[in-house]
């Protein structure tokens, strides 16, 4: 392996023959892009090392990248059902770490090693990230490849197999899961009504409060056989139809106000369009709808944003968010004016400013760095991770800071979190693999033992508490215990179960939950140890 001494090219033969390895799937299970710790091992093995300088690049471009991401879903998370989600994540990673602590303690194994151990039975890679920052060693990575297959398989075989033990009614969990969401979040449709209400005739829209009154929007009117969009000055005469956008109470509320229901249609002129707009102008990120005033600029109607997949009620309050897909009813001649305002260009969303990319990374390597000593003989902090992590998590919520727009689109966070964990896995294998043979002969079978217990022990005791005190719906506790084992295996196995969105939901509001969680606990057993 004489020709793999160039260090670039061992750098991307190892990438290319772990996304290939990666790729394959047996019975539906596959290893992605972690294959590419395996390969680097062989690799260190046989005496191919890389620079550590790729390792930290890699390592925080990963960590950063996943921050801003999780930011936001982290902290709306306890406003939700969160609160018990995040219970059953800490019991997860809580007992996970208590393991651990014990198989250091009294079975005698390595802190690197049961450090890795703990962070492939939980499949987390920011955990391996973590644990590598903390113990300084490569025999965290160690342990990682050795826990992270049965990680792998055993979430997939849990998740599986738990409705068929226990024979759980699926169809019945999927039609109660619908019947709340259905109840919580509000449907967005749109009803015509003629103006009838003694209280509505002859009143302007401003004076009848519409928006304010009942939370719906009039996107067009029609007088005398004449359809245009309104004003807040607009009158509304007996016997005109107006159209209004809103949830099912809104338009409730329309009908006692306005008058009733029809079913005329409400046809615009030629001269009136309703199209989107894609929200990318930087500018107006953070601002209100309030503050666009598209109404008295544009004599433009919004009726509705479509942010996420969920389709959102416009108010003056409602602040703009990159992306946002922006429903408005205007005259054609103003739809030039209407799409420079809000910017409304996809090339932009693939655009990466690398400026505020570097500013938070350097923030987070100072907050990190930061130490707050308690008395003479302890200190503690966050260190690169968890400095790097908390600081994106901050700025991804936050999204803008004056000029400074903290936040990318999901293409370019993507991008940069692959090539950060390409470099991170490369880097931390086959510094590993050069001590793999060594290792595997002082601990043997023991290590595999252990790390099976470490993905096993936390899901059943999760379960068994989920059940009795929680009485939460089976698909989303399923997503959960993925969640708090950072498994997307283990969530794509899941999913294949049910046609709801049950269990990615619940995957999504625990899992960075689970990981800020896991690196406390990686870091507290580094410095017990």
């Amino acid at each position: 392996m004489e020709f793999l001494n160039a260090t670039y090219l061992a750098l991307f033969v190892i990438i290319c023959i772990g996304f290939i390895i990666g790729n394959i799937k047996i019975k539906g299970i596959s290893l992605d892009v972690s294959a590419i710790i395996f390969v680097a091992l062989l690799f260190g093995h046989f005496g191919v090392e890389l620079p550590n300088i790729l390792q930290k690049i890699g390592l925080i471009l990963f960590i950063y990248t996943i921050g801003l991401q999780a930011g936001p879903g982290f902290f709306e998370s306890f406003k939700e059902q969160g609160k018990n989600l995040v219970v059953l994540a800490a019991i997860v990673i809580f007992t996970a770490a208590f393991i651990t602590f014990l198989s250091i303690q009294f079975l005698g194994i390595d802190k690197s090693i049961a450090i890795g151990l703990m962070a492939g039975a939980l499949t987390s890679t920011p955990g391996l990230a973590t644990a590598i920052d903390v113990t300084h060693s490569p025999l965290a990575s160690i342990g990682y490849g050795i826990a992270y297959p049965f990680g792998v398989i055993g979430v997939i075989l849990f998740v599986k197999l738990y409705p068929k033990l226990f024979r759980i009614n699926l169809s019945k969990e999927e039609a109660d899961y619908e019947e709340k969401v259905n109840g919580h979040f509000d449907v967005i449709t749109r009803c015509n009504f003629k103006v009838e209400n003694e209280g509505a005739i002859d009143k302007t829209i401003a004076e009848l409060k519409v928006r304010s009154m009942t939370k719906g929007v009039i996107s067009r009117v029609q007088h005398n056989n004449k359809a245009f969009v309104p004003t807040k000055s607009t009158i509304l005469h007996k016997g005109d139809y107006i159209r209004v956008v809103g949830t099912e109470e809104a338009l409730r509320r329309v009908e006692l106000l306005i008058g009733p229901k029809t079913d005329i249609q409400i046809s615009l002129g030629e001269d009136f369009v309703v199209q989107s707009y894609l929200m990318t102008k930087t500018s107006l990120v953070n601002k209100t709808l309030g503050e666009l005033n598209i109404k008295d600029n544009f004599n433009a109607t919004i009726t509705r944003i479509r942010r996420s997949g969920i389709d959102l009620s416009p108010n003056t309050t409602l602040r703009l968010q990159i992306g946002d897909k922006l429903m408005i009813s205007s005259q054609k001649s103003c739809t030039s004016q209407i799409s420079r305002l809000i910017g409304d260009n996809k090339s932009k969303l693939s655009d990466t400013d690398f400026f505020p990319l570097a500013l938070g990374i350097v923030i987070g390597i100072f907050v990190g760095g930061v130490s707050i000593s308690f008395g003479d003989s302890f200190s503690f902090n966050l260190g690169l991770t968890g400095g790097v992590l908390i600081v994106a998590m901050i700025l991804g919520r936050l999204g803008k800071t004056g000029n400074v727009l903290w936040v990318m689109s999901g293409n370019s966070n993507q991008l940069l979190r692959q090539f950060g964990l390409m470099l991170f896995l490369a880097v931390v294998g086959t510094n590993a693999g050069a001590t793999l043979v060594e290792t595997y002969s002082q601990y043997g079978i023991k290590l595999f033992l252990i790390g099976g217990l470490i993905t096993f022990i936390p899901m059943v005791l999760a379960t068994i508490a989920a059940r009795l005190f929680f009485k939460i719906n089976i698909l989303t506790l399923l997503g959960t215990l993925t969640g708090s084992m950072t498994s997307t295996p283990g969530l794509a196995a899941v999913d294949t179960m049910t046609k709801t969105d049950a269990p990615s939901v619940a995957y999504a509001t625990v899992y960075p939950i689970a990981m800020v969680l896991l690196i406390i606990c990686a870091q507290i057993l580094g410095l017990i140890f």
